[in-house]
């Protein structure tokens, strides 16, 4: 089935407008990211990756994470357009979450602004913020976008969707 984008109307964007390959844009929307009481990561100066289908995801400036609460991961995932991800495990106190954010360590050709910027799962953290809204999480559990009130979709990542 083949899905039917819903209209952004005023001040919203569509996913379905978004480009493919994606776009790396710089936002100056506060993005933070909290764990376990912590806030591990808050910028003003993230990247937004944007693609036909699927939620924005938010890049933070590693100058803008508290990169002593990641641990690598074994974990390695591979983008056609941006290249291998490396992941990081996030521990804060007595609690850790299991490949909670990724990086592109040597990013492909176009993509070399992620270099030295992670991206958190909003499933895999207590609460993700853009500006002062909540976040919720982009389906499934593979993508990590971030759904905010000003997107719409249908979004890629639940069941049924694969093929989009």
């Amino acid at each position: 089935m083949s899905p039917k984008r819903v209209e952004p109307g005023p001040g919203r964007e569509s996913v379905w407008d978004y480009p493919r390959p994606p776009r790396v844009e710089p936002s100056a929307r506060r993005v933070r990211v909290l764990f376990n009481g912590r806030v591990v990561a808050d910028t003003s100066r993230a990247l937004r990756v944007l693609e036909t289908s699927h939620p924005p995801v938010y890049y933070v400036p590693a100058d803008d994470v508290r990169v002593e609460f990641l641990r690598p991961s074994r974990h390695h995932t591979f983008c056609e357009f941006k290249g291998r991800a490396s992941y990081v495990t996030l521990s804060v106190g007595d609690r850790t979450s299991r490949d909670a954010a990724w990086f592109y360590p040597r990013p492909a050709a176009g993509y070399e602004s992620l270099r030295d910027h992670y991206a958190f799962y909003p499933s895999r953290v207590d609460a993700c913020y853009v500006d002062d809204e909540p976040v919720e999480a982009q389906e499934g559990d593979f993508y990590g976008g971030w759904i905010t009130r000003d997107v719409v979709g249908p979004f890629k990542g639940g069941p049924g969707t694969r093929g989009w």
